[in-house]
C-alpha cells in the first residue's frame, strides 16, 4: 500500500478518501463477496467481507469499498500500520472542531451536484474531508441504496451485540448524524492516524 492521502483537521489526521484495501494489515485477504449469497453467508458466520456498491468496480474507484463490521473489527486490522478505524468519540472530536453536528456535515461534503443530488445542502467541503455519496448495502445484503443521496461510515464503536455506531451525511441537510446499524450492513470506512 502506498502513502495515504490525508488532511489535518484540528488535532487529527484523517484520510481524505474512503478505504479501498482488500487485505488486512498482516497481508491476509479480506474475502470479496461477489453475490448476495456470499455476503449473507459471511455475515451469518460473523466473518469479514467487502464488496463494491452494486458489485461495480467503477463505483469502488470513486467511493471505496463497502465492508461489513466484521471486517472493521477483525483483529488482523483493516487499517494499515499507523492508522485505525476511528471510534465514535474521535468522530465527535472532529465534528466539534467543525462547529457541531448541525453544520459540520456541510463542511465535510464534497461540493456541487455532479455526485450529490440537488440541493446538496450547505456543502462547502471547507474541512477538506471530501465526503462523497457512495451509498451502502442493507443489512440482509439484498440491495444497495443511496448513491448520490447519502454516505454512512462505520465507527469502531459497538452499540450492542447486533449493532455498531455509524456517522452519516445526506444530500438534503448540512448536518452530520449518528445512528446505529446492523453489523451485517455494508458501509465504507475512513481512517484516522494513530
Amino acid at each position: 500500500m502506498g502513502v495515504l492521502k490525508c488532511k489535518i483537521i484540528g488535532n487529527q489526521v484523517w484520510t481524505s478518501k474512503n478505504s479501498d484495501v482488500s487485505t488486512f494489515r498482516n497481508g491476509d485477504l479480506i474475502p470479496q463477496a461477489i453475490t448476495n449469497v456470499e455476503w449473507q453467508t459471511a455475515c451469518a458466520n460473523k466473518q469479514p467481507a467487502w464488496c463494491y456498491n452494486d458489485f461495480d468496480p467503477f463505483q469502488g474507484s470513486k467511493y471505496g469499498k463497502l465492508y461489513n463490521w466484521y471486517a472493521v473489527n477483525d483483529a488482523r486490522g483493516l487499517a494499515p500500520l499507523g492508522y485505525h478505524i476511528p471510534l465514535n468519540s474521535e468522530w465527535t472530536t472532529l465534528i466539534s472542531f467543525l462547529g457541531g453536528t448541525s453544520i459540520a456535515g456541510g463542511k465535510m461534503k464534497s461540493t456541487g451536484t455532479s455526485l450529490w443530488l440537488s440541493p446538496n445542502t450547505n456543502a462547502t467541503n471547507s474541512s477538506g474531508f471530501t465526503g462523497l455519496p457512495g451509498g451502502y448495502r442493507v443489512s440482509d445484503g439484498s440491495i444497495f441504496y443511496g448513491i448520490g443521496e447519502t454516505v454512512y461510515w462505520w465507527t469502531f464503536s459497538q452499540s450492542n451485540i447486533i449493532n455498531a455506531v455509524t456517522r452519516f451525511l445526506v444530500y438534503y441537510a448540512g448536518a452530520i448524524s449518528v445512528t446505529t446499524y446492523d453489523k451485517k450492513g455494508g458501509f465504507p470506512v475512513r481512517l484516522i492516524k494513530d
